[in-house]
């Protein structure tokens, strides 16, 4: 019961901490700061499979799949504004 309340903990406090630093940053570097999330993403995922494959129990494979998912969606949502961003930056042909 200690770990879980730990666990829970070191969640909160991580989740305040990213919604106030990304609240601070501006407009400009929010392209800059994607790649760097859909690096974080990608580990995510990573770790989300190998907690998948443990197979210890029902609970924590919901969570494994749900972290697959949400970080796959931040993933493709990231490539998506970055290639959107690169594309303003091209000339347009005539």
């Amino acid at each position: 019961m200690d770990q879980v309340f730990l666990f829970l903990l070191v969640f909160l406090l991580a989740a305040l901490l990213g919604f106030e630093l990304i609240s601070k940053v501006p407009p400009t570097l929010h392209t800059p700061l994607m790649s760097g999330s859909n690096a974080i993403s990608g580990i995510t995922i990573v770790g989300a499979i190998m907690c998948a494959q443990s197979g210890s129990g029902f609970l924590a494979q919901a969570l494994a799949f749900l972290g697959i998912m949400l970080a796959s969606i931040n993933v493709v949502g990231g490539y998506m504004v970055t290639d959107r961003m690169l594309s303003s930056f091209k000339k347009k042909e005539k």
